[in-house]
């Protein structure tokens, strides 16, 4: 009851929209950072239509005129080698509903350049990835002037979900977090052997009012390690975890927040079932990713999970 409940809520709102447009653009580089490749959705009042793009059919209407103004902004940070179009289906559903989403790969750790994506310099740049995504979606974006700069939130898978931390107001301890590293070949295991760390602040961007967090990589092990993380956040753990996660980190991490998150134990789901479905050819060609234990629907579960992100990013922003 509760899963049909949620989908009437998401029916409901994606009324608002025909359906979500797409489109792909190129963010300069500059003294922050080098060149960010990014997909924005937002929404869109003519037909939808079944696009091809990667891997994934996407249903939404390439290179659509924004319909609307005011409107939210949501971000989207993917996780370990991942890409934008990974969490597609969240994207598309929130552009349906009167959002505008921004989705970058993030140089250096992403399915096509993963140059340094085991070193903990990744760390360091993730959070300032996403900065540099929202001033030019503020500024120089096509969609600037339909945005309204005091409504954007997050949303975060993995190392996707470190960095919404970390923009929240977390500063990471790298030395003490509960992070399986046992391989020394692997450069962030033999930098945080030799506590060759980061000790500046990390970027922090109070602009980003709410966070839809999905296992996160908990680099947070006190809670003085997020005591300045005041915002709104929806937590998602997979009950067997994966890529890094633990079990129990979102747990302890839960604890750790002064204020308590809006939390959800996904039963029966290991690490990646926050990825979008994968279509057939995919599935082949990357199981590691797209199969879920037995019993598991992944479909029936994104329903959920879009709905109650949806909701939330509504109740906040």
């Amino acid at each position: 009851m509760r899963t049909i409940i949620l989908t009437a809520l998401l029916c409901l709102c994606a009324s608002l929209a025909q359906a979500a447009g797409f489109k792909v653009i190129q963010i300069r580089a500059d003294d922050n950072g080098p060149a960010l490749r990014a997909m924005i959705w937002t929404p869109c009042a003519e037909d939808a239509q079944d696009v091809t793009i990667g891997p994934y059919i996407l249903n939404g209407r390439r290179n659509c005129p924004t319909d609307g103004h005011d409107l939210p902004l949501i971000v989207i940070s993917h996780g370990h080698g991942g890409s934008y179009l990974g969490h597609h289906d969240l994207a598309a559903a929130l552009a349906d509903a009167g959002f505008v989403v921004a989705a970058i790969n993030h140089p250096g750790d992403t399915f096509s350049d993963m140059s340094h994506a085991g070193d903990i310099s990744e760390f360091v740049e993730r959070p300032t990835d996403i900065k540099r995504l929202i001033d030019y979606m503020l500024s120089a974006s096509p969609d600037a002037a339909a945005i309204d700069a005091n409504r954007i939130g997050f949303f975060g898978f993995s190392r996707g979900g470190y960095t919404g931390l970390v923009l929240a107001g977390g500063n990471p301890d790298f030395l003490h977090a509960n992070v399986p590293c046992p391989d020394p070949t692997i450069p962030i295991c033999g930098e945080i052997e030799r506590k060759e760390v980061p000790t500046a602040p990390l970027t922090h961007d109070p602009r980003i009012k709410v966070f839809v967090l999905a296992d996160p990589l908990d680099e947070f092990p006190t809670a003085a390690s997020v005591k300045d993380v005041k915002a709104p956040i929806q937590l998602w753990a997979s009950q067997f975890g994966g890529d890094g996660v633990l079990p129990e980190t979102p747990f302890a991490l839960a604890k750790a927040l002064p204020i308590k998150p809006d939390f959800h134990l996904v039963h029966g789901a290991a690490h990646f079932a926050f990825l979008a479905p994968c279509p057939p050819d995919l599935t082949l060609s990357a199981p590691d990713l797209c199969a879920d234990a037995a019993g598991f629907d992944r479909v029936a579960f994104h329903q959920e999970l879009i709905a109650n992100a949806l909701a939330f990013f509504r109740l906040h922003l």
